[in-house]
């Protein structure tokens, strides 16, 4: 499977846990933008998707 990663600014295709080169892992949510990485090029990449209950 391939990983699930994110460019700043996109929107946000999977909710979870997102890591980032330098930073602390961040929860992002989908269907809403990414926040800005602290160097240009840098992606988010996911790490734990968020597991619903239905």
């Amino acid at each position: 499977m391939a990983k699930t990663t994110v460019k700043p600014g996109q929107t946000v295709p999977k909710s979870g846990q997102y890591t980032t080169p330098g930073r602390a892992e961040t929860t992002l949510v989908k269907g809403k933008p990414a926040p800005p990485t602290p160097q240009k090029g840098q992606k988010h990449t996911l790490v734990d998707p968020t597991k619903h209950k239905k």
